[in-house]
């Protein structure tokens, strides 16, 4: 089934109502909300320094000093969680934004050339497909050594034929409408017409496609990270924090919850807030209701 998305013809104010009645939309947009201002507010604050040892408190319950406690270094586990979710989200903003800006152009083009290029283009995108993000990380890093920026290089690659086929399956869909066969008429190139009139028919399914892989990028960066693969200490990483737990279950629990609910419940708001969007903006689904 081709999934086909218009642009909307509703006026701001008529989209605004419809989101502020979107309960899928208004959940993720909070939970979304609340975790890029913690990211933000942790490059000027964090209740204490995570790059400090303080063996003395090492592996302390919650408390109203440390109300996520402490781990086995006598780190405070919030303050962790908060410059971590700022490496997360660096790392999948940025992955995303490569994987989208190379896969689009290149599924439009496809699309728009057809034939032989069409069919070269896709067996490419299928073949880099074939590699996921966590074996391209380790081929990556066995060459440049592992660090956030390698993170960033292997999920964008992965991102891009996600990319590269819903944008070309979205604009096969545009390309025999009338408005198109008339922009043909007009004399505009295919260039033009993917511009002018194929890319914005498609914006809503790419930014949809975008929240999805914005929260598979964090559970990416995550798991690279737990593989020490991403983010190097003494820089902290949800995945990382989450491997230091692994043998420290017994004695310190609370070291794997909170890093652990944190990935949860990011990449459950980021799919609420897609799921949100593209109920509200397809034009299907709004003249359901």
């Amino acid at each position: 089934m081709t999934l086909h998305i218009e642009i909307p013809e509703d006026t701001f104010s008529g989209i605004l109502a419809k989101a502020f009645r979107n309960t899928a939309f208004i959940t993720g947009f909070i939970i979304t909300a609340l975790i890029l201002a913690m990211a933000i507010v942790s490059y000027v604050w964090t209740p204490y320094d995570v790059t400090k040892l303080v063996i003395a408190d090492k592996t302390q319950g919650s408390s109203l000093a440390h109300w996520f406690g402490t781990d086995h270094f006598g780190r405070d586990i919030l303050s962790m969680i908060m410059v971590g979710a700022r490496n997360s989200i660096a790392v999948a903003l940025v992955a995303v934004g490569i994987g989208m800006g190379v896969g689009v152009p290149l599924g439009a083009f496809a699309a728009a050339r057809g034939g032989l290029v069409d069919e070269a283009l896709m067996r490419v995108n299928d073949l880099v497909f074939a590699f996921p993000a966590l074996l391209s990380a380790i081929m990556i890093t066995a060459i440049f050594g592992p660090g956030a920026i390698n993170a960033i290089i292997a999920i964008g690659i992965f991102n891009i034929p996600v990319f590269a086929r819903v944008a070309r399956a979205g604009a096969l869909a545009i390309w025999p409408r009338e408005f198109i066969l008339a922009a043909r008429a007009a004399g505009k190139s295919s260039t033009q017409i993917t511009v002018e009139h194929v890319l914005p028919n498609i914006a809503t399914l790419l930014l949809v496609q975008g929240t999805i892989q914005f929260a598979l990028g964090i559970l990416a960066e995550a798991g690279l990270s737990y593989l020490g693969l991403g983010a190097q200490p003494p820089m902290p990483s949800w995945g990382r924090m989450l491997f230091d737990a692994q043998t420290r279950m017994v004695v310190a629990p609370w070291m794997a919850i909170f890093p652990g609910m944190a990935i949860v419940i990011t990449v459950l708001g980021l799919n609420f807030l897609g799921d949100g969007i593209a109920d509200i903006l397809d034009p299907k689904s709004r003249r359901q209701r």
